[in-house]
């Protein structure tokens, strides 16, 4: 983990970024009047994605209309109109 100095940092900061991009440095550290300011670190990207089979094996296999069975009861009990008295 490298120290540089400011006005080398300025003067070096896309080698610096460059370095820290291809791994070569894992980090670089900036400072200001020989006192640590800023850490240079590589953006790690989060891995994004659905992660299918997560319930796998936990629900019984069943077919759309079975799914959908229950709809219009679902949806009268949505519509209901409810008494808050």
């Amino acid at each position: 983990m490298p120290v540089i100095n400011m006005l080398e940092a300025k003067t070096r900061l896309s080698q610096l970024v460059a370095a820290v991009e291809d791994g070569s440095e894992s980090e670089i550290i900036i400072a200001r009047n020989g006192k640590p300011a800023a850490r240079l670190v590589p953006i790690v990207e989060e891995k994004r994605g659905v992660r299918l089979g997560l319930a796998e094996g936990l629900y019984p296999p069943m077919t759309l209309e079975e799914f959908d069975a229950d709809n219009d009861l679902i949806r009268e009990m949505f519509e209901a109109e409810k008494d808050f008295s």
